[in-house]
């Protein structure tokens, strides 16, 4: 009879979620891995096993979280209509980076100094916000969109939802703001702003 494996896919996902619990929170200085060993109630053997070393763990982070955030923008449903599709995956941007808040800083800030996420990281990265590529170059094709270099418009509603998530996951917002009501808002008027007249 085989032995049971113990260092499975769910310890992975347990200790990459501790990983970026201790980055989001205490910062780089406080992810060790004989800290997130014993926080996840595993052994460091476990850790090297899973990972190799704290830059993997650093890149296995980086990849898990544009892995999670691209299912969920290539799950957003197309309605055909373009500035209805750039609102719901601006939608989905804010819903994912809710939902793994830990691995937000880790993909878009330089949460741990000198990390170069690797080669297959990166391509991760770039598949994860394809959809809004798409639809956007959709939306410009079939002359709902203004006839603009679609990486113009793809850049600036990155820009724009990255900038209000950032706000508020950094609690910099008022704290009587809307948020949910005033990013859709936001995101309306930009999508719109793009329609061709």
């Amino acid at each position: 009879m085989p032995r049971p494996r113990t260092h499975d896919e769910a310890l992975r996902l347990r200790l990459l979620d501790r990983a970026g619990e201790l980055l989001s929170t205490e910062g780089a200085k406080a992810l060790s891995l004989r800290r997130l060993a014993a926080d996840a109630g595993t052994s460091t053997t476990a850790v090297y096993s899973l990972f190799g070393s704290k830059p993997d763990l650093v890149n296995a982070l980086y990849a898990e979280g544009f892995h999670r955030f691209g299912a969920r923008m290539r799950a957003v449903e197309r309605t055909g209509d373009a500035v209805e599709d750039l609102v719901r995956l601006g939608l989905v941007y804010r819903e994912s980076a809710l939902a793994d808040p830990h691995l937000y800083s880790v993909m878009f800030t330089t949460a741990v100094p000198g990390f170069e996420p690797t080669e297959e990281a990166q391509r991760l990265g770039r598949e994860a916000l394809a959809p809004l590529v798409e639809v956007v170059r959709n939306g410009v094709e079939s002359g709902q969109f203004e006839d603009v270099a679609p990486e113009t418009i793809a850049i600036s509603a990155w820009g724009l939802v990255h900038g209000l998530v950032s706000l508020e996951l950094n609690g910099t917002l008022p704290p009587d703001f809307d948020v949910a009501s005033s990013y859709e808002t936001a995101l309306r008027a930009h999508a719109g702003g793009w329609r061709r007249h």
